[in-house]
């Protein structure tokens, strides 16, 4: 009665549901609050048993859960690299130290000027990446500034204060 492979099943079930969690944690929800926003669709104890490793998802579930939280599908699956782990990633350098570029994720979403869904589908990427769904701000580095330049039709030096003037920007906390 029992299936193959039951062991590699459930540690397959436990990686999806810590990418679950983690997704759900950086969109700063509860298991309470997932259920009331979805109206119910995803019970906090069902949720719970996925995020468990407990119980297996759908794909049609994983898909909708996706949806609610607006990450792309294929995030919700474990990759090579927890994203949870800290030690994961380079180390930032002392430029990035110095000079944080913070836009406002938020603000973008009401911005209707012609390049904005150029930047957004840009930061997309960075989100997917990065895999960091926290949907409000985002932190980019030198390099991406420079895409941000070609984006926006301005030099590396034009770039921040186009940011400015279509209010993208966020100021960064000085940690």
């Amino acid at each position: 009665m029992g299936e193959n492979g039951g062991g590699d099943n459930l540690a397959y079930s436990r990686s999806v549901g810590e990418r679950i969690r983690t997704i759900r944690r950086q969109k700063r929800l509860s298991l309470q609050d997932v259920e009331a926003r979805s109206e119910s669709e995803f019970k906090a104890s069902v949720l719970g048993a996925y995020e468990r490793g407990e119980r297996a998802i759908s794909l049609p579930r994983m898909h909708r859960l996706a949806r609610f939280y607006n990450v792309p599908v294929d995030q919700m699956l474990p990759g090579g690299n927890d994203p949870a782990d800290p030690t994961r990633g380079p180390a930032p350098n002392q430029d990035a130290l110095d000079r944080k570029v913070v836009i406002d994720l938020t603000r973008l979403a009401g911005c209707t000027a012609p390049e904005t869904a150029l930047i957004d589908r840009y930061l997309t990427l960075i989100q997917v990446k990065r895999q960091d769904f926290n949907g409000r701000v985002l932190t980019i580095r030198r390099d991406d500034l420079q895409a941000l330049a070609a984006i926006l039709g301005t030099g590396i030096d034009g770039a921040l204060p186009r940011l400015e003037e279509l209010d993208l920007l966020r100021r960064s906390d000085p940690d």
